[in-house]
């Protein structure tokens, strides 16, 4: 199994929402805010190449959306998603499987893109069967007042329409494929997928928005966001634990410094990050 680090570039949202009840003269020092009290924040997806199949884990925010959507969540930078797997030897016609962790626009919005010539809305990946679980599609169709803005249906009921997206069993710890098992999470969104990918680098744990950054490892650190914000602290403890005690490796897919890092018990007994980096690398 071969892992690839996919940048389809940056993006803004405010640094209150994304840090929840930690204070600002906090988690400004992480991550300075402009004046408009925006942080940035990367918007990374993983190509996952076995002996058959290419496997795109998340999409980015895509092309599609207009100028207010643009306006407010100001996406920038050179690197975009067809580009960033060309660097890869990977086409768009390349990929096989795409996996939604969910349906949020900056995990799920690259997932049809628009034509620049014809202005039509397509497929970005036409050879691909695209996954998420019924459980959390079907609450994406009927969202909660505070997620309403982040399902945009535009980007996965055309999908279902056209016959393109399969559902994962709701079970714990299945295997998707060899190598790729799921877990089921709630405390950021209803059924949310984290990829567990069994690597030459040890286990990589693809951790959506259970920790979206190295800066999010510290338990208060949860994002205004989620819909069950005590059950993300009881998820990512879970998580931190195993990476201790196993080595695994996060994949931090908004971190717009480090793709992934690796942490440890400190002389407290407090989990902290003990080494970030690029995929490879730690």
């Amino acid at each position: 199994m071969k892992l690839s680090s996919v940048h389809t570039g940056f993006f803004k949202l405010d640094g209150g929402a994304m840090f929840g009840v930690v204070p600002k003269t906090m988690w400004s020092k992480l991550n300075p805010p402009d004046d408009n009290n925006l942080c940035t924040w990367a918007m990374r997806t993983l190509l996952v190449q076995t002996e058959d199949r290419n496997i795109l884990i998340d999409t980015g925010i895509g092309n599609k959306q207009g100028d207010k959507f643009r306006k407010h969540f100001e996406p920038f930078g050179s690197e975009n998603l067809f580009d960033s797997l060309g660097k890869q030897g990977c086409s768009r016609e390349d990929i096989t499987d795409v996996f939604l962790t969910h349906l949020h626009f900056d995990h799920c919005g690259g997932a049809l893109w628009k034509n620049e010539e014809s202005g039509d809305v397509e497929l970005s990946f036409p050879n691909a069967t695209y996954w998420t679980n019924e459980k959390h599609y079907e609450w994406a169709l009927d969202p909660n007042d505070r997620e309403r803005a982040s399902f945009l249906k535009e980007n996965f009921v055309p999908l279902a329409e056209m016959g393109r997206l399969k559902f994962l069993e709701l079970k714990e710890n299945i295997e998707f494929c060899p190598g790729f098992r799921v877990r089921f999470v709630y405390g950021h969104t209803e059924a949310m997928m984290v990829p567990m990918l069994d690597t030459e680098y040890g286990t990589v744990i693809f951790c959506a928005d259970s920790l979206p950054s190295q800066w999010h490892i510290g338990m208060p650190y949860v994002m205004a966001y989620d819909i069950r914000p005590l059950e993300t602290l009881k998820e990512k403890a879970a998580m931190l634990e195993e990476a201790v005690d196993k080595q695994q490796i996060l994949f931090f897919e908004h971190d717009p410094v480090a793709e992934c890092g690796r942490v440890q018990k400190d002389e407290k007994g407090r989990i902290v990050l003990q080494k970030a980096g690029n995929l490879g690398e730690i």
